[in-house]
């Protein structure tokens, strides 16, 4: 409104927010004016963004063979497999070649000229089977990513631990056949804290009718090493797959919350969709499959989201790509959700955003779920309406580890460097992630009885953690909670004697 107002005025053509976040920044510059948050807040291109507490950054790793012959997935010529021409991320990693330094810069430099902070960036791998590529190709990949986000490139895991823009989260995708001891070890030494699982369906005969190449025992084997080892897991389910049906597809998602096997902690639901350069176009023209209408797929939807429990984020429905059936999938939900009077509960849904009020009382609350065939505990910090400022993943494994899996506070992304006092904008850095580790360690100590917890800590965070407590041993934060005991002398015995005294 003040933009038309004054372009009326002088009669000159009404300036795009870019335009005067460029003029904005370059008076900050030359110390022509100081820094305003409200000013921020307002010109900021797209805030959905940043609104997570993060920036998200996907990285196209290059063409190459893939393992996999599955029915439904497109094959093109100089892109990698599954992936198709005309999605941002493609059209960028292309005019790039594929080479991941330049394509991180460039996503940085475009967030920031649209006004978002980078402080906090987690980078997403894409582009096929990662576990399937070279471990050369795979090193020289990781190490160009994290040299984007430093200034330097000698040691840079070490060195974006204090860098401007810190990696505090690394997925890669991947094919749960794929899984094992060694490809676990190697994600860790390269700072990967998710991963990505090519679900699509846990029904063996669904899975062969489409050619997988994989049952849903190695989906269950997966989900049990990833999860022991501390991984947030993401499940990359299909329905409308030739085989299944919209009736058995909710009964799937149901199961996958039902059944202590899978309990995934991230969603990306992509129903199948019929590209020309698929197997699966010639048996559509053969008349050999029918896919969903738009209505059963809508209705399935909505099935699902109602399905989907709290503790999980429903991270993506449908896929950004040309000419999709129904690209609004999302929106069209949101609408039919308000009429018909019901709520998603999915972690995505119910992010605090852009409603963060600095006096309002908060929760904290507790769910227990058991998961491969161990304990998870999802704390969370919420307000009376089941908004989510902050959040955390704690596991009991078999062995009686406990591990942190996942620490996310949301909200409006903050510097890093940003006093708790001065930002009333956002719920992060006001000590809701301390909060909520202290209480993990209280439920590990007293509860398991265990004298030890480790985090799967990004390279971004470790800093952090270590401000709490924490110290790095081989890739994981780990903290001691055996209560110290000072030495004192004892003469009468000759000796050393401990007396115990609580650090919590």
């Amino acid at each position: 409104m003040i933009k038309r107002k004054f372009s009326k005025q002088y009669k000159a053509p009404c300036p795009g927010n870019i335009s005067l976040l460029r003029i904005y920044h370059k008076l900050i510059k030359n110390k022509s004016i100081k820094r305003s948050a409200r000013a921020e807040n307002l010109l900021r291109v797209r805030p959905v963004r940043s609104l997570s507490g993060i920036v998200n950054v996907s990285v196209l790793t290059k063409p190459y063979a893939c393992p996999g012959r599955c029915l439904y997935c497109p094959t093109e010529k100089g892109i990698p497999k599954s992936y198709v021409s005309g999605e941002p991320a493609v059209e960028r990693a292309k005019s790039l070649r594929y080479d991941p330094y330049l394509q991180v810069k460039k996503r940085i430099g475009m967030l920031k000229e649209e006004g978002h902070l980078t402080d906090k960036i987690e980078i997403r791998i894409v582009g096929g089977t990662w576990s399937y590529y070279p471990k050369k190709y795979q090193e020289w990949f990781i190490k160009r990513c994290f040299d984007a986000c430093n200034a330097k490139s000698n040691k840079p895991q070490s060195f974006n631990e204090k860098a401007k823009h810190r990696v505090v989260g690394l997925s890669i995708e991947t094919r749960p056949d794929f899984i094992n001891q060694d490809e676990i070890k190697s994600l860790r030494n390269f700072g990967v804290t998710m991963v990505e699982l090519g679900v699509q369906s846990i029904y063996d005969d669904v899975l062969k009718i489409n050619r997988r190449g994989h049952g849903v025992g190695e989906t269950i084997k997966a989900t049990k090493l990833l999860k022991d080892a501390g991984f947030k897991i993401l499940y990359q389910m299909m329905p409308n797959l030739p085989g299944s049906r919209p009736g058995r597809d909710l009964k799937m998602f149901k199961e996958l919350f039902s059944d202590q096997n899978f309990q995934p902690d991230l969603l990306k639901i992509y129903p199948c969709a019929l590209l020309k350069e698929s197997p699966l176009y010639k048996q559509w023209k053969q008349k050999k499959y029918k896919p969903y209408t738009d209505k059963q797929l809508i209705n399935l939807m909505i099935g699902i989201k109602k399905a989907v429990p709290c503790y999980v984020r429903i991270q993506r429905i449908a896929r950004d790509i040309p000419g999709y059936k129904i690209p609004n999938m999302r929106q069209i939900i949101a609408e039919k959700s308000k009429k018909q009077g019901w709520k998603c509960q999915c972690i995505r849904c119910r992010e605090i955003k852009t409603d963060y009020k600095p006096k309002e009382k908060l929760s904290l609350l507790r769910r227990n779920y058991n998961a491969s065939d161990g304990k998870e505990i999802f704390l969370s910090f919420e307000n009376k309406d089941k908004r989510i400022y902050s959040l955390l993943r704690l596991r009991i494994s078999p062995q009686n580890v406990a591990i942190i899996r996942e620490l996310h506070t949301y909200g409006q992304l903050c510097p890093i460097d940003s006093c708790q006092k001065t930002i009333n904008v956002s719920p992060q850095h006001k000590g809701l992630g301390k909060k909520l580790i202290k209480e993990a360690e209280k439920i590990t100590k007293k509860e398991f009885s265990l004298n030890k917890i480790s985090v799967i800590a990004a390279v971004g965070t470790r800093d952090y953690f270590r401000k709490q407590g924490y110290t790095l041993k081989k890739t994981y934060m780990e903290k001691s909670l055996v209560s110290k005991k000072p030495i004192i002398e004892n003469k009468a015995m000759g000796g050393r004697a401990g007396i115990g005294c609580r650090t919590f």
